[in-house]
């Protein structure tokens, strides 16, 4: 039996996060000991670290949960769990379109030669007149 911090410590999170995913129903509300402190299972830990590694990657509790419900029947096809992923790939492709174009743009500002004086700088003037910037970001 581990307490929440030995949960916590073993998963890498808070413990405040634990308490979170517990109220979002992701993990099970911890039996209590005698003294009324939280008590968990090896297969708690094995669940935290789940929820906390897909968390790292981006994933939504919405889409961990609906995870953790596909794991709960292991011998189903794996075609919900592989679209759930392939959202998730969309999203972070997404996303790194969206930082390309806000690196060049950034770049763009920042290469600019000008006076030493803040009333030439081309920073202060880009972020003053969104019409200087090159395209949408």
């Amino acid at each position: 039996m581990l307490t929440i911090g030995q949960l916590a410590r073993a998963a890498g999170v808070k413990i405040p996060t634990i308490r979170y995913y517990e109220q979002m129903g992701l993990m099970a509300v911890a039996e209590r000991s005698a003294g009324n402190q939280r008590r968990y299972e090896s297969h708690d830990r094995e669940r935290l670290s789940f929820i906390k590694h897909a968390r790292d990657l981006g994933f939504t509790i919405e889409a961990i949960r609906e995870l953790l419900e596909l794991s709960a029947h292991p011998n189903q096809p794996c075609v919900s769990a592989d679209a759930i992923a392939i959202r998730q790939l969309a999203s972070v492709r997404g996303k790194l379109a969206k930082l390309r174009l806000l690196e060049t743009e950034l770049d763009r500002m920042t290469s600019r030669s000008h006076d030493d004086q803040v009333k030439d700088c081309y920073v202060l003037q880009s972020l003053a007149n969104h019409d200087l910037c090159v395209g949408e970001h």
